[in-house]
């Protein structure tokens, strides 16, 4: 099993058992820059079945050790959470930027999503900020 003190550390932090499957998947996401789907994290786990990967993507989530990266297709990506996110609450308020041409999306830190009131008669639940553009590794 992996002894990435990066992995260990944030295992322990959110009082998650090390497991292979955990430490594989933390793995990834801890090497690669930009926000990766369920079917991504199959795709590179091949001996992997679907459904640990999907339970520990959620167990990831609910700890906040990954958050929800909207990129306005239609499947949902996951990326590395802020040091200070936790279960209680996730500080990723952030753009997510996704490149026409690699198709990968990324977290802009530094571009924050204001606040948003609620118009009268409705509630909102979440809000996003999220551009298309070409990234700086296809420019």
């Amino acid at each position: 099993m992996n002894s990435n003190p990066i992995i260990n550390n944030l295992l322990k932090k959110h009082d998650l058992r090390k497991t292979p499957a955990r430490v594989e998947i933390l793995g990834l996401y801890t090497d690669t820059p930009h926000a990766m789907s369920h079917g991504d994290v199959e795709q590179q786990l091949i001996d992997m079945d679907r459904v640990t990967i999907y339970r520990t993507l959620s167990t990831f989530e609910e700890k906040g050790i990954i958050h929800r990266a909207y990129d306005g297709g239609g499947v949902v990506k996951y990326a590395l959470c802020h040091a200070d996110c936790s279960s209680h609450q996730h500080r990723d308020e952030h753009l997510h930027f996704s490149c026409v041409q690699c198709g990968n999306t990324y977290c802009i830190e530094g571009y924050t999503i204001p606040e948003v009131e609620n118009p009268k008669g409705y509630t909102i639940d979440n809000v996003f900020l999220f551009a298309k553009g070409t990234c700086s590794s296809c420019n």
